[in-house]
């Protein structure tokens, strides 16, 4: 995943108290980075057993401050400097023992100290844990979570795995991409808060027979994006994907199907709960009209098998006329891949489908691709997006729908 120029601007004070996940924070200030961040390490004298300050300096480019008695701040204060340049603060890995400091208000050490100096209302502080399974566990780690975040802490999950210690289980810290994820999610603007969303992406497939089956070329890569971009502006997403191979967007709630028949069952029933519906998968206009049982074989003749095709139910459309949908509980959005006359088509479409937002692009430009151009279609007329990465594609077609719907209750 490319993260190029998502923090630009942003500051953020990297964290490291001790254990054996250090090694993945010298990845995440690397990402962090590349990200357009700049970042400034803070240690425990724990952190430096595991991984030198020397090492965090020259991924980050800047002096790595471990102590709370450093003679280079001028006023001596680095935990007030520190804390007050920070657009974020976030631990990584953040261990049983410095989790339980802030717990309890203790800050014998900079890191520590600097977090309980922040100002609460302006620097939000990102908590990373990383610790052996047991220790995960413990009531009194989780009292102390609860208490942490109680107090105004973001306490990020943690990974279910191989251990350091040889041991099996939670409390693995996440990998250094999720928790890049993670916080530019956190700081991303929350216009969808409150908001259910639902998506559809990808292809569906319509089987022939056990082994063949008629599909086509769309990779879902938008769709996802969609999820992905949704979720970072608040919204609880479900993602209904047809068969593709992409990783699930952090904090998206994904159903996997195959046909459309299942892509419409999944889609009608959690349409039910959705406020906003964005039907971005490719679905299947027909299907055979019944598959075969085994694989149908070539018998020397020459002659092709004869097949007949139903047409499949119409999601976009079956779900747009639903009572929610007609009563404005429910904003539809609809996708059109087309191949020529894309703007005549696409209000064609709109008419057709019945919803207020159609988002049309060419088909044959843009399936398995990274980057798309769009062209949405509703009462206000034709706004065309130009060809950007599908990721920026996404985040400016959440704000269009998030100004669309502003009026509709959370």
């Amino acid at each position: 995943m490319d993260f190029a120029g998502e923090l630009q601007g942003r500051h953020i004070v990297l964290g490291l108290s001790g254990g054996a996940a250090c090694f993945k924070a010298a990845e995440y200030c690397r990402l962090l980075t590349k990200a357009g961040a700049t970042v400034q390490v803070v240690m425990t004298e724990a952190a430096c057993q595991f991984i030198t300050p020397v090492a965090m300096q020259a991924l980050s480019g800047r002096p790595v401050y471990v102590s709370q008695w450093d003679a280079r701040p001028d006023n001596a204060m680095a935990h007030i400097n520190l804390s007050r340049e920070a657009d974020a603060i976030v631990v990584a890995p953040a261990s049983a023992d410095f989790i339980a400091q802030l717990a309890q208000g203790r800050a014998g050490e900079l890191l520590a100290l600097l977090c309980l100096a922040r100002p609460i209302e302006q620097v939000p502080l990102l908590l990373a844990p990383a610790m052996n399974r047991e220790m995960w566990a413990h009531p009194a780690t989780q009292r102390n979570l609860r208490q942490v975040a109680q107090d105004g802490a973001q306490v990020l999950g943690v990974a279910h795995g191989a251990q350091a210690c040889g041991e099996f289980g939670d409390g693995r810290m996440l990998e250094a991409a999720e928790l890049l994820e993670e916080l530019i999610a956190f700081l991303a603007p929350k216009s969808l808060l409150g908001q259910r969303v639902l998506i559809t992406a990808g292809p569906t497939f319509e089987a022939i027979d056990p082994v063949r089956g008629i599909t086509n070329l769309s990779s879902g890569k938008m769709g996802f994006a969609i999820a992905r971009a949704a979720r970072e502006a608040g919204a609880e997403v479900t993602l209904v994907a047809g068969p593709v191979h992409l990783p699930t967007p952090r904090g998206v709630h994904r159903i996997d199907v195959g046909s459309a028949r299942q892509m419409h069952a999944a889609a009608t029933g959690h349409a039910q709960h959705a406020h906003i519906f964005i039907a971005t998968a490719a679905v299947a206009d027909w299907r055979p009209a019944s598959a075969a049982e085994h694989k149908i074989k070539k018998d020397g003749s020459g002659q092709v098998p004869q097949l007949g095709f139903v047409e499949n139910p119409d999601i976009l459309a079956d779900i747009a006329h639903s009572a929610r949908a007609q009563a404005g509980e429910l904003y539809c959005v609809g996708f059109a891949a087309e191949s020529q006359d894309l703007q005549a088509n696409a209000q064609a479409k709109r008419v057709r489908k019945g919803v207020p937002l159609l988002v049309a692009n060419l088909g044959p430009a843009t399936f398995g691709k990274d980057d798309n151009a769009l062209l949405l279609v509703d009462d206000e007329g034709v706004t065309e997006l130009p060809r950007a990465s599908k990721r920026h594609l996404a985040q400016q077609l959440i704000h269009e729908i998030a100004r669309r719907v502003s009026g509709l209750d959370a």
